[in-house]
């Protein structure tokens, strides 16, 4: 385990992004790219597109602590905007 608890941001190629974070089992996996919508990301590419997909991870945050990350987590979808136009659902404004 290089990592403890992080909170992760994925670029896609147009720019759009998602937040996530791994705080499960002993720590961070470098294999866990998170849980988004599949069908976001297929309305946003081509098939020729998504056969030769670059994602850019980075980590934002780590922390011993996985309530800490959590509440990172959440600040970040919202300093980012990771929920307008990014691909996170959690964090929305409620419409007015």
């Amino acid at each position: 385990m290089i990592f403890n608890y992080v909170v992760y941001m994925i670029t896609f190629p147009h720019g759009k992004i998602y937040v996530g974070k791994d705080d499960g089992g002993i720590g961070h996996s470098v294999r866990y790219f998170g849980s988004w919508s599949n069908a976001l990301i297929e309305r946003d590419f081509s098939k020729a597109e998504l056969q030769d997909l670059t994602l850019r991870k980075q980590i934002l945050f780590e922390s011993e602590d996985k309530l800490e990350v959590r509440r990172m987590e959440g600040e970040f979808i919202r300093s980012l905007k990771s929920n307008d136009p990014g691909y996170n659902q959690t964090h929305r404004k409620p419409s007015t």
